[in-house]
Parts: structure tokens; sequence; C-alpha cells
């Protein structure tokens, strides 16, 4: 089945989510997930798979070890798309990212070493610039608030030496083009835009070596 987008029951859904997250709510309107938001999700992921690489969808269940929030249900549902893309659909309407949120300690020497280095670093400024340019926020999970260890804080490329990732991402609120195909046409507009960045990032940082946490 083709996708078609997503239907108003997907933002109710969430609405009400976010009004009553229990499981009392999950279980009497599970079949509103699967059938009305995870199935959408799961057609796009199989249509873009062709150019972007094979989707996965993130559990919709909190975890709940580490946080005070003991609230059980995300109230939004997230996919990656590929190694380095992700699209993400609430109550308020859809998203999407490309690039590291997180980089491991290896991943973030690498990172810092290529935006000092003169032809790789004012590879990324451009890179950066044009993202903007066509409406994408260039943005970080975490900031230093000042140079890193090492770098001086007047190095011409501060800004970037300063984030712990790297992403692009966009916003699209609802509206009656999220029922239709123009959802799938956004996100991929958005990850061909995002796709210098993702290849700058590939080629300059790459996957970490080290074990993942718990491992």
């Amino acid at each position: 089945m083709a996708f078609r987008g997503w239907p108003v029951e997907s933002l109710e859904f969430y609405e009400g989510l976010e009004a009553d997250n229990s499981k009392t709510f999950w279980e009497r309107n599970r079949d509103v997930y699967e059938t009305a938001v995870r199935a959408p999700m799961e057609t796009l992921l199989e249509e873009l798979a062709s150019e972007w690489g094979e989707g996965r969808i993130f559990r919709p269940y909190r975890d709940l070890r580490f946080s005070r929030d003991k609230t059980p249900y995300k109230t939004h549902i997230g996919a990656m798309v590929g190694d380095a893309g992700y699209v993400q659909l609430n109550a308020d309407g859809l998203a999407a990212g490309c690039g590291m949120w997180e980089m491991a300690p290896d991943q973030l020497e690498r990172f810092r070493e290529a935006v000092a280095a003169d032809r790789s670093g004012t590879e990324l400024v451009g890179i950066v610039a044009t993202a903007r340019v066509a409406g994408l926020e260039v943005m970080a999970r975490e900031v230093l608030k000042t140079a890193p260890r090492g770098y001086p804080k007047d190095h011409p490329r501060i800004e970037l030496l300063r984030f712990k990732g790297l992403v692009t991402w966009r916003d699209w609120p609802a509206g009656a083009w999220l029922g239709t195909r123009k959802a799938k046409d956004r996100v991929v507009g958005f990850l061909r835009a995002s796709a210098p960045l993702a290849g700058w990032l590939r080629t300059h940082v790459g996957a970490s070596a080290l074990p993942e946490p718990g491992r």
C-alpha cells in the first residue's frame, strides 16, 4: 500500500496521550496507534529505503530507569531513516533530523580535528551556511560555553568547535498536507538538503570504535 500521509486520528491519539499518559489510555487506543500512527510510518520507511537505507521505528515506551518522569509512553513516534536520518510525528505535526545527535568520545575527537583543519573545516562552514539558507536549523544536543580544551577561544570556527554533535532539523506544523503524500515530499526534500552534512560526517567522523555502554 502506498504512503498517503497520517490521518487526523494520529494527532488526536497523541493529544489524548499527552492528557492521559497511562496504560489504561494506551490499551484502550492501541488499535489507533497501530493503524493511524505506526502503519503510515512503516509504509513511509519502506518507500524511503531504496534511496536512504532501511528504517527502524523506535519503541513507544520510555526508558524510566534514570528518569524522574515516570510517565510510561513517548508522546511521539520516531524512526531512523538509514544511518543518519530521523523522522518524528507528534500532536504538533511532523519533524525530521539528520546527522549525529550524540557523539562518542572518539567521534567527538575526530569531529573537532576536522573542524579545526582548514580544508575540511571550511568545507563544513559552507555546508552549514547552505543548509541554513535552505531553512534548516543546524544544532547540537549539547554546546560548550567556551572552547574545548586544546583549542583557542578565538578560533574562526569556534561555533562549530563548541558543538558536541551536529544535526540539521526541521519542524512542520500540522495541516491538511500531513494527510497526503506531501508529508513524504517534505521528508525527502529535507534529507536531500541535509545530504552534504551527512556525507561530511560520514567522511570525517564515521562510526565509533568504542563499545556501546553496557556491553
